[in-house]
């Protein structure tokens, strides 16, 4: 069977140039006679590994030299309760609310002090991003937080918060790498590879140094605190190996087709040959506002749930792969991260232009 186009939320596609190399690799990386998947993670080999992935991440993103990158696990999820558990030096936190996501991680942090949600857009099923030009920011709050792209709903914050000089924290799980961005405005950026660059079990965290102290939350263990994997190079136990090692390969093939000036220019053309079909359809309508839309989730709905199903059923066939909307919305969502191609958005939107001219009525 040929490749299909996926769209899948997460995991999500990868570039077929990583899985060929990866592919070739895998019963002996360079010589070694084993797979990185069967390599001592204190061995010369993937010590090489892990610094060729953090280098060439410093020089896609432009890291400067105060902040460090760490390659963890636990997803996410784990994040939510990581973050207030080291930052909360005054016991107080600000949370922009935008999504699933978002919500999760500012109940969590209630649990280790007072998380403020300073501005939301549940009232719309979080279908936009509030305004975030002068929020009621806590004086006493540590960070202020927020999950730059909303995969479950299609939104993103195209331009950040007015923090009020307080420290931004970012959950960019959906939209890591997809267009260059300024490190500095942010204390901490951190997100699961699964979405844009590797497989499933890795996080990657980019913290400012002054904010990794042993000043943390009582209790909090050891493998919990920032501090012990920075020190320890992300090697205090053993990390996801194989999972760092593919997405050394996606950043040296990022870096191959242009940086990230080059992928936010595919981006943007993927995202508009999508929403401006979506725009002028008289069957399907995007689900996100206009000024909000994400370039890498892109959600819309016909309106009726048993065409919906129709629809997905018969893309599936059509090999567009993984558009079955989250169960929070409904409908379709057609994931378009990186590695997925302009012909795969081409192909995705001359399905539904067929699908839309068998249903007029």
């Amino acid at each position: 069977m040929s490749r299909v186009y996926n769209f899948s939320a997460g995991p999500a596609v990868l570039p077929e140039e990583v899985l060929k190399e990866a592919a070739a690799e895998m019963l002996d990386y360079e010589g070694t006679g084993m797979s990185v998947m069967e390599m001592s993670h204190r061995s010369k080999t993937f010590e090489k590994i892990i610094k060729e992935a953090e280098q060439d991440l410093r020089d896609l993103m432009g890291i400067p030299d105060n902040y460090k990158v760490l390659f963890l696990q636990g997803g996410a999820h784990l994040q939510f309760a990581m973050v207030p558990m080291n930052f909360m030096k005054n016991g107080v936190a600000d949370y922009i609310v935008t999504g699933s996501w978002a919500k999760k991680a500012w109940k969590e942090a209630s649990k280790y002090g007072k998380a403020n949600c300073i501005a939301s857009s549940e009232d719309k099923n979080f279908n936009y991003i509030p305004d975030c030009t002068d929020l009621p920011v806590d004086e006493e709050a540590d960070y202020v937080y927020i999950c730059q792209n909303n995969t479950i709903y299609g939104t993103q914050f195209h331009t950040l918060p007015n923090t009020k000089g307080k420290t931004l924290v970012a959950d960019v799980s959906s939209c890591f790498l997809s267009e260059p961005i300024d490190v500095e405005k942010y204390g901490m950026i951190y997100g699961g590879v699964q979405k844009n660059i590797g497989p499933a079990g890795v996080v990657i965290a980019i913290i400012r140094e002054d904010l990794i102290t042993e000043d943390v939350y009582p209790g909090t263990p050891t493998m919990l605190q920032y501090k012990t994997h920075a020190d320890a190079g992300s090697l205090y136990n053993t990390p996801p190996a194989y999972g760092i090692y593919i997405c050394g390969k996606v950043f040296k093939w990022l870096k191959k087709v242009g940086g990230l000036e080059e992928i936010k220019k595919r981006n943007e053309k993927k995202a508009s040959l999508l929403y401006d079909f979506l725009d002028k359809s008289d069957l399907f309508t995007p689900t996100a506002e206009k000024t909000s839309r994400s370039y890498m989730n892109v959600d819309f709905v016909t309106g009726d749930k048993e065409l919906d199903a129709e629809f997905v059923k018969k893309a599936e066939a059509a090999g567009l792969s993984g558009l079955k909307g989250h169960r929070s919305v409904g409908g379709m969502r057609a994931s378009i991260y990186n590695a997925m191609s302009v012909e795969g958005v081409e192909a995705l939107v001359k399905f539904m232009k067929e699908f839309e001219e068998s249903h007029r009525k």
